[in-house]
């Protein structure tokens, strides 16, 4: 995410980013915006690949599974700030904008739920990590300097998976923040609230 500003440190959730609702959209873009920055985005790549071998354990696929990739450079102020990458089951996005390169009108997050996969609930998982040789260079990360990976699960109403995303990002300057709801009817639970903060700029386009 772009993130807003508390002290010199960006903060945001991931909330806004699930949201298939009126005025979903660039949701990276607009949330730079609000901070007095300029959030774009670069479609990498986009159409039908193999998925690697964590997504496809994710989605319920046979190793190898085909699926429809989406890959993107998220930029702020001109800055490149994370490598995303989309992932959805072939029966879902086979033959739809998803599987293109154009920005999807509206945002990819709402589109999905046009064809009838809203997603529902949402799993992240956080790690640090080393940086692999291509991820360094595309973020222009200094040597020796790690990543943080986000790796989230969207889930539909019927509980199958509707899209895996795979978001790398520099720590510096971030924070990550997470909000749960405790008690009866708040619908989520531990690692399924809204959050983390910074570098979660998908389902936009």
């Amino acid at each position: 995410m772009a993130g807003t500003t508390a002290g010199e440190e960006p903060v945001s959730t991931s909330a806004r980013y699930l949201a298939s609702g009126p005025g979903a959209g660039d949701a990276w873009a607009a949330e730079a915006a609000a901070d007095g920055r300029h959030g774009t985005q670069k479609i990498v790549r986009a159409g039908e690949a193999d998925a690697p071998d964590r997504v496809a354990a994710t989605l319920g696929l046979g190793r190898g599974a085909r699926v429809v990739e989406r890959r993107r450079i998220m930029y702020l102020d001109g800055v490149p700030s994370e490598l995303t990458d989309t992932y959805y089951p072939l029966e879902i996005a086979r033959g739809t904008a998803l599987a293109g390169t154009a920005k999807i009108r509206g945002g990819a997050v709402r589109l999905l739920a046009e064809l009838g996969h809203a997603g529902v609930r949402a799993q992240e998982d956080v790690a640090a990590r080393m940086p692999t040789a291509g991820e360094r260079a595309a973020l222009a990360l200094d040597e020796g300097e790690p990543v943080l990976e986000l790796f989230r699960l969207t889930l539909g109403a019927d509980g199958r998976p509707v899209q895996a995303d795979l978001m790398v990002m520099p720590p510096r300057a971030r924070r990550l923040r997470y909000e749960i709801g405790i008690g009866p009817g708040t619908g989520t639970g531990p690692g399924t609230g809204t959050g983390p903060g910074i570098g979660t700029g998908t389902g936009t386009g």
